[in-house]
């Protein structure tokens, strides 16, 4: 059902850490090909920085849908569209759930169908900054990395505690690239032998043991590849991404754009062939009479290429250095 927030004075300062400047902001909304009486949807609502300027576009007889999983960011958001709705008459809609489940979140918002959606992917900077998720790997607190506490039940802890040190490598390659993530899985095992591995500060600790010296010295925080690893099994975020996209392009109306916006290769990978799938043209040979191979694309790429943030904005908003947002619009 519709999120209400009770207001708190944790919740307000919560608020204004979810002050961030959205990234490729002037691209999104270009793309997104946003008109008066619009129904679009933020399925990653955030702060709302993206969805406080498609407001101004939607206007009297607009739409906003604002999906995020996280309490502290809704209060934020709702906050922000709170005026901007006011001053330019668009409803907004605000739902507490996961981009995962649009399909279900989409039914209880009672639409026929929407004209554009965005996903702008990874995690907040206030989610990482705030201790007690986490997440971070330069904040020592108890190891969890849920995206929403209240209704998971897997941690990282449970991951680092419980998988073989097979398992562990296989997380650790698979979704962040680590070359040491072998060696890594196994200190985690040896460790965990004497006592169960709980905070952030004692993984950062066995990874920085795990790689050699030589190796820490350039390439960032030894932690962040494994950290990133962790929160992707722990959250599934690959295979909600998936379920997402197919189930926003289900929505889509004919000629509505879907645009989304990640932050590493897996992240982009699955974008780029989940477009490519609905986008695949018939695969016959130019002398069949009819089609026997069954394609029947769903989409058109608008960015055969992604779009990137400008060294400008990179210098304003350093979050922006590894973004890239893909496009396409749906044709029937």
């Amino acid at each position: 059902m519709p999120c209400s927030i009770r207001r708190s004075s944790d919740v307000e300062e919560t608020t204004n850490q979810y002050r961030h400047t959205p990234v490729l902001l002037a691209e999104c909304l270009e793309h997104l090909n946003l008109k008066p009486q619009h129904t679009f949807v933020d399925s990653t609502l955030g702060g709302a920085g993206h969805s406080s300027e498609v407001a101004k576009r939607l206007g009297e007889g607009g739409l906003l849908i604002g999906i995020d999983q996280d309490e502290m960011a809704l209060a934020a958001a709702k906050k922000r569209l709170s005026s901007a709705s006011a001053e330019n008459a668009c409803e907004v809609m605000l739902l507490r759930g996961n981009f995962g489940d649009l399909d279900e979140l989409l039914v209880e918002a009672q639409v026929p169908g929407i004209d554009a959606i965005l996903f702008d992917l990874g995690v907040s900077s206030p989610q990482l900054d705030l201790p007690q998720r986490g997440f971070s790997f330069r904040e020592d607190a108890l190891l969890d990395m849920r995206m929403d506490p209240g209704r998971q039940t897997i941690t990282a802890a449970e991951l680092v505690n419980t998988l073989s040190a097979a398992e562990l490598t296989r997380i650790i390659r698979d979704y962040s690239d680590e070359k040491w993530a072998s060696r890594i899985a196994q200190f985690i095992v040896e460790r965990r032998e004497s006592h169960p591995i709980e905070t952030t500060g004692e993984l950062v600790d066995i990874i920085k043991a795990a790689i050699p010296a030589s190796a820490r010295r350039a390439g960032g925080h030894p932690a962040k590849r494994t950290f990133q690893a962790l929160r992707i099994e722990v959250n599934g975020e690959l295979t909600v991404l998936r379920r997402g996209l197919d189930a926003a392009i289900r929505w889509l109306n004919p000629g509505g754009r879907i645009a989304v916006i990640s932050y590493h290769s897996l992240e982009d990978r699955a974008v780029k062939e989940a477009f490519a799938e609905h986008s695949k043209k018939c695969t016959c040979p130019p002398g069949f009479p009819v089609c026997v191979c069954g394609a029947n694309p769903a989409l058109k790429v608008i960015t055969r290429k992604p779009i990137l943030p400008t060294e400008a904005e990179i210098e304003v908003n350093p979050r922006a250095r590894s973004a890239k947002l893909r496009v396409a619009e749906k044709i029937r």
